[in-house]
């Protein structure tokens, strides 16, 4: 009897050994490291709550994270625990229904690897109080390092120190989304077929997000990379123009009679007549383009919006990315008034702070 609870008590043992082994793995890829940098340590309440995020790998191998629970993208899940007065403010940005993340919703930090990107939390929590806020990233996801389930893990997380500013309170601010409610101006079609309508219509609203979200940070007088890669360095004349400019594509996006144009069948995106608002002809290339993102379906209507004489009245000084960003460094008087450049700014792919 003794020799069997013996046998019994061993056998236990490895087979606990056997789980925690397995269990080691995965919880040693819990090593990516945040940091927050905050632009300053005192925000009126006209400014905007600019915090710097750093996710680094400091391993020898890849580390993959859950791109949802990264501002890679803008904040779209609540990435921040944000205090004042000791009692947690609210986040007051976009909550999702996902489902179950598969391996391409993961992005993989090489070892040594650094993202960043600056968000405005303003646009996304309840900074309606004046006093000393705490601020933290926290986040916790029972699939953050892997998509794979393991019964022996719990919720994993991601965690920077907390960094403390004086923060004057403002109104709440909802983050800078444009739904399709927005667009009230009308919306009509010439030779266009029942699904490339609703591409349309899919188009105009995502570009309407994409304009709002542009005057939106001009207007708040930002002066990141975001803006100088695209328009250049920075002087108070140049900026004005670039403001008053997506002031009038987001409104004339917003709530202008916009015609589309289908019958062309040239190999460019597309094409309008500067004096002749609001016509916009798609063409072979506008079809095969991405909805959202660089050279984007959404970003082509930008593109074309600012030609209006009555919009922006901007040229096509330089076709493409890489011309873009040298006309910005180059030339910035022309880059404020390259098309490119204004879709470019708009789209924000890769994301720039």
């Amino acid at each position: 009897m003794l020799r069997k609870s013996i046998f019994s008590f061993i056998s236990l043992t490895l087979l606990l050994g056997v789980f925690s082994s397995a269990a080691l793995p995965a919880a040693s890829v819990k090593s990516a490291e945040v940091f927050l940098t905050l632009e300053k340590n005192a925000f009126a309440a006209d400014e905007s709550v600019l915090v710097n995020v750093s996710i680094s790998n400091p391993t020898r191998r890849d580390i993959k994270i859950l791109r949802w629970f990264t501002p890679l993208d803008g904040v779209k899940e609540d990435l921040f625990r944000v205090t004042v007065f000791g009692k947690t403010v609210e986040y007051v940005g976009a909550d999702y229904k996902r489902p179950a993340p598969t391996e391409k919703d993961y992005i993989t930090l090489k070892p040594g690897e650094t993202i960043e990107t600056t968000v405005d939390l303003a646009g996304y929590y309840d900074l309606s109080d004046s006093g000393y806020y705490q601020i933290e990233y926290n986040v916790e996801s029972l699939n953050l390092f892997t998509n794979q389930p393991n019964m022996f893990i719990s919720a994993e997380a991601l965690r920077s120190e907390n960094k403390q500013a004086w923060i004057d309170g403002r109104q709440v601010k909802m983050p800078d989304e444009s739904t399709a409610d927005a667009v009230t101006g009308s919306t009509s079609f010439t030779g266009c077929t029942s699904s490339r309508q609703t591409s349309l219509v899919t188009a105009r609203n995502n570009a309407s997000t994409y304009s709002t979200n542009s005057y939106n940070y001009l207007n708040a007088g930002t002066v990141g990379s975001r803006y100088t890669t695209w328009f250049g360095a920075y002087t108070s004349s140049r900026y004005s123009t670039a403001r008053s400019h997506f002031s009038s594509i987001r409104n004339a996006m917003d709530t202008a009679s916009v015609r589309f144009n289908c019958t062309c069948t040239d190999s460019a995106y597309a094409y309008v007549y500067s004096n002749q608002p609001y016509t916009i002809y798609l063409c072979n290339a506008f079809w095969s383009a991405p909805t959202t993102g660089t050279d984007s379906k959404a970003g082509t209507l930008v593109h074309e919006m600012s030609h209006f004489n009555v919009v922006a009245g901007t040229d096509d000084w330089a076709y493409g990315q890489t011309a873009a960003r040298n006309l910005a460094r180059t030339n910035p008087k022309r880059a404020v008034d390259n098309a490119d450049s204004h879709e470019y700014f708009a789209e924000n792919t890769p994301a720039l702070p």
